[in-house]
């Protein structure tokens, strides 16, 4: 099934890789080559404050250890969902933790009517094939499956959210602290140049 899985995904995929640094002040979550620096954690209640402790960590994988459900190519971090397997690995989140205000700036590629998601500590925004799998359906600078780019702002506890600019939430309540995720539940999602600021 994993062997099956990987051919699957590159073949559905055009991973290229590219000379790509994040911007300045800004640091990289993603070191483009595997997953270090990324992890798998507990589930928890929704009205816990945070994501669970850490589980398994990835440092040194290209693939995670769920049948290629997060696979590294050529600076990209392709996301797909194997049916089979449980929620709990539908989850990649980061080590670190962010308890200060920050700028999280990242890209993405969706296929056709890709459902996946970035959870902000622990709130879950939803990344999409916007103008198919919504929520955002009237989005006018959305590409569909192109590059788009993904920026949050988090000020005292709130997310201010946008794609290539445009607003997706306003306001997006977070708890004090808790790291960043990827999710995906539906079709090929893919994540690069993932770079976060921590503001003064």
């Amino acid at each position: 099934m994993k062997t099956l899985l990987t051919a699957a995904l590159l073949s559905t995929t055009l991973l290229h890789a590219d000379d790509w640094q994040p911007e300045p002040g800004f640091k990289s979550l993603f070191n483009g080559r595997d997953l270090s620096g990324w992890c798998f954690r507990e589930k928890t209640k929704k009205d816990h404050p945070g994501p669970g402790s850490i589980l398994e960590k990835h440092d040194g994988k290209t693939e995670a250890t769920d049948a290629g459900r997060y696979l590294v190519k050529d600076g990209v971090i392709a996301v797909t969902f194997p049916t089979e397997m449980d929620k709990l690995t539908g989850q990649l989140y980061t080590v670190e933790e962010f308890p200060q205000n920050f700028i999280l700036k990242l890209e993405f590629r969706a296929s056709v009517n890709a459902d996946s998601g970035i959870f902000i500590r622990k709130p879950q925004l939803q990344c999409r094939d916007y103008l198919v799998a919504g929520p955002y359906k009237a989005l006018k600078r959305y590409k569909a499956q192109d590059w788009n780019q993904i920026e949050v702002i988090v000020k005292d506890g709130v997310a201010h959210c946008t794609c290539n600019g445009e607003i997706l939430d306003a306001a997006l309540a977070l708890p004090t602290t808790g790291p960043i995720g990827l999710e995906g539940d539906r079709g090929v999602m893919e994540y690069r140049r993932l770079q976060l600021k921590v503001l003064e």
